[in-house]
């Protein structure tokens, strides 16, 4: 067991899926399962662990298939949708629960998507933050780049192993100072960003270092982000990129097929993915593809790390959500 940076937060593992899962744990009651994105772990959570175990809820926060203290396989096609999806659903066997509401953010907002899509039985309730749900298209996400005529596009740039890693291991606690204040809400500078790269540099060339950190990351947050990457390194996260096209022909069942759970959307208005070619349309579709809709909400003035910039507003839309489900 390992020991936990937050006071009431336990780190645990534990054998699931044939991987070792790292997870943090708090309180007791239905479960409410949280998945974390890119570059991130459990602990993007801590806030909504320690507000809503307190009114009654057994929260769960893994670290993701590799990150922190889950293994991180080196075969790069052991990090599909079904693969991540597949980690939480023997996550939760091995914790002794048949059903939660899973919680998910940046890329953990696919997975929790997909583990709703997928497992019905097992997740009664779906929230996704940052990522809108869409529905399996008939084209895959590069081709579509293709014929708009990006090439620069971040995700693109993730495509070969080793460029991204080694751009930010070289300085990780940088890197992620970087790339932290850059997608948040806290970034002001015009034209800085890193959804579409320059020509002659990387992820990291057009993104600010801030003077100080803002509010809602300190210096000691930063640390333990920072203490993991430098441990474990980047590639297994970034693996997860490089399964896109994958994902999308393994998921050709699935094709166009709704989300019927009650479903819940958060986002800051200052998101740079709200403003991805796709997104409106995606969110416009809501009542076709999330039926059970019951609040799609973008948080004036907050940035993409939304759950960390605006706890005590998610904490408010979680709890209001999980209250409005059916009794367990």
């Amino acid at each position: 067991m390992s020991s936990s940076p937050i006071e009431g937060i336990a780190l645990k593992s534990v054998t699931a899926n044939g991987i070792t899962q790292r997870y943090a744990e708090c309180g007791a009651g239905p479960a409410v399962l949280f998945c974390h994105g890119w570059p991130e772990s459990w602990y993007s959570w801590r806030h909504q662990m320690l507000a809503l175990s307190a009114q009654g809820y057994r929260c769960i926060a893994p670290d993701m298939r590799g990150y922190g203290g889950t293994d991180a396989p080196q075969e790069l096609e052991r990090y599909t949708i079904l693969d991540l999806v597949g980690d939480m659903v023997a996550l939760l066997r091995e914790l002794g629960e048949t059903q939660a509401v899973v919680v998910g953010h940046d890329w953990g907002a696919p997975v929790a998507w997909h583990c709703a899509l997928l497992r019905p039985d097992l997740f009664r309730a779906v929230a996704g933050m940052s990522v809108p749900f869409a529905p399996r298209g008939g084209t895959d996400l590069f081709t579509s780049l293709t014929k708009l005529g990006i090439t620069r596009f971040y995700i693109q740039y993730f495509q070969k192993p080793g460029v991204a890693e080694a751009e930010f291991e070289a300085d990780v606690r940088n890197a992620l100072r970087r790339v932290y204040f850059t997608a948040s809400g806290d970034m002001r500078e015009s034209g800085k960003g890193f959804a579409m790269l320059p020509e002659d540099g990387g992820f990291l060339s057009n993104t600010v270092s801030p003077e100080s950190l803002p509010g809602w990351l300190s210096e000691a947050d930063l640390d333990w982000f920072a203490g993991e990457f430098s441990r474990v390194g980047f590639r297994g996260g970034l693996n997860w990129y490089r399964n896109i096209t994958r994902n999308w022909h393994l998921t050709a069942p699935w094709f166009g097929l709704p989300i019927t759970q009650p479903a819940l959307f958060i986002a800051g208005s200052r998101d740079g993915v709200l403003k991805f070619p796709a997104s409106a349309a995606q969110m416009e579709a809501y009542s076709r593809t999330l039926p059970q809709l019951r609040g799609s909400h973008i948080l004036e003035g907050a940035g993409h790390w939304v759950q960390q910039e605006r706890p005590e507003e998610v904490n408010r839309l979680l709890l209001d959500f999980l209250g409005s489900l059916p009794q367990r």
